[in-house]
């Protein structure tokens, strides 16, 4: 994330260490640490070659791997610039002009330029317009920077979850929340979802997640309890995987869109 003396980002210099419960490292120049596999990789605002050495001699790690990259090539080539949507205006944190909804995306999936954000985006502002939907509450899987629940809040929605099994991720949301001004109307949990199902007793859940975890929820009765579904993350190859998943029965697919290569569902659970 941005802190002080940063206030956009530029270059990012990338270490991949195979340490595990790695401390806190005491660098201004840090954005963030991602967690994958259990393994940190460490997001600099400079070259960090000496300090990450020094880590892993004390710590007995190794560099697994390291990369310097500029942030448009980490946002694949795209700018992250301000954007509109539906007459919500989105803009990152360096932008000046004033925005709806103001984000730090740090490094973090779910700034709004991916196709499968703005779907998602694009979807709730639909959904919630219309007069006979009633949202008062959302769940928000996969939260990323918590844009999709800070537009929900915008909306009006004042019951929301934003889930994410990222650390970085949570903090991120919660920095972006806490810069919206919604902390009340929205809680941030980090879990894994495939080992603590969300309880879904909402009006709305929002799902931008892998197929495959998304295949696994389609097949776990428990989630099928909120009014109304989003869920995304996925382009068309991998719609017969989850339509297998689906309990067809008891579940009703409302529209299908899509944006560029990737796609969305709206589904329904069928009422008895």
């Amino acid at each position: 994330m941005l802190s002080p003396p940063y206030d956009k980002y530029e270059k990012l210099y990338v270490y991949h260490l195979d340490a595990t419960d790695l401390p806190p490292v005491p660098s201004e120049d840090l954005i963030g640490t991602w967690i994958e596999d259990g393994n940190p990789i460490l997001f600099f605002h400079r070259p960090k070659d000496q300090l990450i050495s020094d880590l892993c001699r004390e710590h007995a790690c190794r560099l697994v791997y390291q990369a310097d990259l500029d942030y448009s090539d980490w946002e694949a080539g795209q700018e992250i610039a301000p954007f509109e949507v539906e007459g919500l205006s989105v803009a990152p944190v360096w932008h000046e002009a004033p925005a709806d909804i103001t984000i730090d995306p740090s490094v973090i999936f779910g700034s709004g330029f991916h196709p499968s954000t703005r779907l998602c985006l694009e979807t709730l502002l639909k959904y919630y317009s219309t007069p006979e939907v009633d949202i008062e509450s959302m769940l928000d899987l996969g939260t990323g920077t918590g844009l999709l629940a800070i537009t929900a809040a915008h909306l009006g929605i004042r019951r929301i979850t934003a889930i994410d099994n990222n650390p970085l991720a949570c903090d991120v949301a919660r920095k972006n929340i806490l810069l919206n001004g919604y902390e009340r109307e929205i809680d941030v949990i980090m879990a894994d979802l495939r080992q603590d199902p969300p309880e879904t007793i909402v009006d709305l859940v929002v799902a931008n997640l892998y197929h495959t975890l998304l295949a696994e929820l389609f097949e776990t009765p428990s989630f099928w309890q909120a009014k109304l579904y989003i869920v995304a993350g996925f382009i068309p190859s991998m719609e017969d995987q989850l339509l297998a998943a689906l309990p067809t029965r008891k579940v009703r697919m409302l529209e299908r869109r899509r944006n560029d290569r990737w796609c969305l569902w709206v589904l329904s659970p069928v009422i008895d």
